[in-house]
């Protein structure tokens, strides 16, 4: 009997500690719009050199982009205001004047999935510090959260296409809205309607050793892309004028290192416009090392959508174009 009663003891026990533990995992699910954060502060801050320092991280403008729009939408709240269901927001940043000096990111607090970058000090000065410290830290964890919570968007409805895989041997996460809308040998134009416009992703591959100087790659880049446009996108027609795609002659596009299915890439950004004709609009490219196959793959995504602010149009595409995967060999 004693025996039976430590032991009923120890299961009860193993089932409260079970409950406590799923008690405490419980987080309801994070609330915003995409690329939005919270900046939590107090209004004295925020109207200050403080508040100038986050907006110069934090609402940095994009490059690429056909007018200046900001890597980030903040809506700014002081502390009394960030309780209940405000909590929830999925992207924080919460700065505050304290006794400690610190910087950190704190993931799933309130809600998950959730950033809360918290910059705390003693003066103002020393917030400022940590904010050029760790600011550029606490956007790339922000980002790479809202890339992921825009992928898992795309998992409810993908389409059934193969095209890509048939193609190019990869796959990615295409939403079924997108409808494939040219394809030639080496080269395949996907794109779907928005309510000024289109989305644009177009996949084509180039021998490994295409785009080998790097003294000359972004010249070289702009002439892959403008022949590109000229032999696959064409304008509209305009008569005695031929008009197709190319790079905007008056900026060069920005190049940064990137990694895209484990493997290096280049990744392009900038403006493109119609030769002969009064169009624009941003492009995000890749060029995808794949030394396996004996080429460089590209994929790029470019948006038409004049007069609309285009930074989450452009982040959508780039959130797909990273779901990338070869296929096994």
């Amino acid at each position: 009997m004693k025996k039976f009663g430590t032991l009923l003891f120890f299961l009860l026990l193993t089932l409260t500690s079970c409950k406590n533990k799923n008690q405490k995992e419980y987080k309801p699910a994070s609330v915003g719009a995409l690329n939005t954060v919270a900046i939590v502060i107090e209004n004295d801050l925020w109207e200050g050199r403080v508040g100038d320092k986050i907006r110069e991280y934090f609402a940095a403008p994009i490059p690429g982009l056909t007018w200046d729009e900001a890597r980030f939408t903040i809506e700014q709240m002081p502390q009394k205001v960030f309780t209940g269901t405000t909590r929830y927001r999925r992207s924080v940043l919460f700065v505050s004047l304290d006794t400690v000096n610190v910087a950190h990111v704190k993931t799933d607090l309130y809600a998950t999935p959730q950033k809360v970058a918290v910059i705390k000090g003693m003066t103002g000065e020393e917030i400022i510090e940590n904010l050029d410290q760790h600011a550029e830290e606490f956007v790339r964890e922000i980002r790479k959260m809202e890339l992921a919570e825009t992928q898992s968007r795309l998992l409810r409805s993908l389409s059934k296409d193969k095209i890509l895989s048939e193609k190019f041997g990869i796959t990615i996460n295409l939403p079924s809205i997108y409808k494939v809308g040219k394809q030639e040998e080496n080269f395949v134009w996907i794109d779907r309607e928005i309510p000024k416009g289109t989305l644009n992703m177009i996949v084509y591959a180039i021998p490994w050793n295409s785009l080998s100087n790097d003294s000359t790659f972004t010249r070289d880049v702009v002439r892959l892309r403008d022949s590109i446009g000229q032999e696959y996108i064409p304008g509209p027609d305009i008569p005695n004028k031929v008009t197709y795609m190319v790079t905007e002659k008056a900026f060069a596009p920005y190049v940064f290192p990137a990694t895209i299915a484990g493997r290096n890439a280049a990744e392009v950004r900038g403006v493109w416009e119609m030769e002969n004709y009064a169009m624009a609009g941003p492009f995000l490219m890749y060029i995808i090392d794949d030394q396996t196959n004996n080429r460089k793959l590209v994929i790029e995504g470019f948006t038409f959508a004049p007069a609309t602010n285009k930074r989450d149009y452009m982040f959508e595409l780039e959130a797909i174009i990273k779901t990338l995967k070869f296929n096994p060999e």
